[in-house]
């Protein structure tokens, strides 16, 4: 029960952190002068991209502490 426990905890963790560094880029980028639509897509791309790499990274270390 716990080990499901730590991993929603963690996805979620994960995810916060997703969404923080999404609305730091779009932010920066309409600091920028881009358009709205434009940092939404540079959020969303800066979205994707951070949960890729902590898919990326989960994958990884699994093979380690499993």
């Amino acid at each position: 029960m716990t080990s499901v426990a730590v991993a929603l905890l963690t996805a979620a963790v994960v995810i916060v952190f997703a969404l923080m560094i999404a609305v730091g880029a779009g932010t920066l980028a309409r600091l920028d002068g881009a358009t709205y639509p434009a940092a939404l897509m540079r959020a969303a791309a800066a979205f994707a991209a951070s949960i890729t790499l902590a898919t990326a990274v989960a994958g990884v270390l699994s093979q380690y502490l499993i």
